[in-house]
């Protein structure tokens, strides 16, 4: 009976040693390292990351509305060189429009009803279509999510580049997340501080919230970019102005799944595919022909993600080529930093999908700052996005279905479950002290 005993507590002790091993081997100082996580649970616990962390002090608070600190020098300066070209004759916004506001829209105000082409002299368009035709300008908004791993490892394993829009307040809590963004040919683009509503916001704070996320995304990924996206779509010539002055190129959309606005009863998850089908038999009815899309999609959370990867096949169909929207707008300097180039379209859609570019090295803990190295070319598998057949292949729908499935375990614990299975094997024998 005792020597029952000691093998139960031996058993005991072994998985022990296994699971504390396990835990260590796990690697959160780097974005390779970030990028090998599985569990979601453990993507998702806090770490430390020293080049954010000894900064953050100089940043307005994590989540909190974003204004210019009163001792950042180069915020006020850049805001004083800035702030003469402000309209001050648009007001500030509520939400939603009120009653009263002029029916002719003299402020160019999305959220009123969706206008794209400002009001205000000098200030460009912004980006609603992929102007290559038969082409989607593939996106998502509200990264980087803790619990992206499958997600991404699925874009990896399609060879399939997007644009991310990344929130400040994010990229400062899960910096390694989105260093994976860059490391692995993904456009950046920002998508302010805190999330506001940006026509509700004074035009100082709207300045501070696109400046303290363009400043976060550099510190943390190592570029600063050079497009954005307001959050809402809420935008009028005043954001407008202050995004131009910033050097800001504003990518909208004008197809929207609303797969970030389920609530379980106005908008359901049948709401979100629905929108999914009603875009997909737009552009099979041969709407794009011409000028490309722009569909609004979220890396929110595990929902919004699973959606992504499972309509991912039928997009595929649909289109003749999925690209970052940068790419579908030729811009190959998508960065301030020279050193980074995207693709021209031509480029990507022959299967260059990746060229000269820069990653976080040598993306750890201690390293004082990002620096920049080069990344190889990559070629496109044949069956990527220049596909023209009129339903998803075998292999597509086979990839869909395998990263749907990680995506759903990903909040396992399979080394977890895999010991406790061994433990639970050996300590069966307790029942003999019994």
């Amino acid at each position: 009976m005792m020597q029952s005993f000691f093998q139960v507590l031996l058993s005991f002790t072994v998985f022990s040693t296994l699971l504390v091993n396990a835990q260590s081997t796990i690697d959160r100082t780097t974005e390779q390292g970030e990028a090998a996580i599985t569990d979601a649970d453990q993507e998702c616990t806090p770490y430390s990351y020293s080049p954010v962390d000894d900064q953050i002090g100089s940043f307005p608070t994590v989540w909190g509305a974003a204004s210019i600190l009163p001792d950042d020098a180069d915020a006020l300066a850049m805001w004083n060189s800035i702030s003469s070209s402000i309209p001050t004759n648009i007001d500030t916004k509520t939400q939603p429009p009120p009653s009263d506001y002029p029916s002719d829209d003299p402020d160019c105000w999305w959220t009123y009803d969706q206008c794209v082409s400002p009001k205000l002299t000098g200030l460009p368009p912004d980006i609603a279509d992929a102007p290559e035709p038969s082409t989607l300008g593939y996106g998502f908004d509200d990264g980087p999510n803790c619990s992206h791993n499958a997600f991404y490892d699925f874009l990896q394993s399609q060879n399939q580049k997007a644009t991310f829009y990344f929130i400040g307040s994010n990229v400062a809590d899960y910096p390694l997340e989105a260093q994976r963004a860059l490391a692995e040919g993904h456009e950046i683009c920002a998508h302010t501080w805190s999330h506001p509503y940006m026509t509700t916001v004074s035009s100082e704070n709207a300045f501070a919230e696109l400046w303290y996320s363009v400043q976060m995304i550099k510190l943390a990924v190592g570029v600063t970019p050079t497009c954005w996206r307001p959050p809402y779509g809420d935008i009028d010539d005043r954001i407008r102005a202050i995004a131009n002055a910033l050097g800001l190129q504003t990518i909208m959309w004008k197809y929207d799944t609303a797969d970030a606005s389920v609530d379980g009863t106005t908008i359901t998850d049948e709401t979100v595919e629905n929108n999914y089908n009603d875009f997909l038999q737009t552009a099979n009815s041969g709407a794009f022909t011409s000028t490309g899309a722009i569909l609004l999609t979220h890396e929110l959370n595990n929902f919004t993600m699973s959606e992504a990867v499972k309509y991912y096949p039928q997009l595929k169909s649909a289109f003749q080529y999925i690209v970052p929207v940068g790419v579908s707008l030729n811009k190959t300097q998508p960065y301030l930093e020279s050193n980074y180039s995207l693709p021209t379209f031509d480029q990507y859609i022959s299967g260059t999908v990746t060229v000269t570019g820069s990653r976080i090295s040598p993306l750890n803990s201690t390293s004082a700052a990002p620096s920049s190295i080069s990344t190889s070319s990559s070629s496109s598998p044949s069956s990527s996005a220049s596909s023209t057949s009129s339903s998803p292949s075998k292999e597509s729908a086979a990839s869909a279905n395998a990263a749907q499935s990680a995506m759903n375990l990903s909040s396992g614990k399979g080394l977890l479950t895999l010991l406790i299975a061994a433990f639970s094997f050996h300590v069966s024998g307790i029942q003999n002290l019994l």
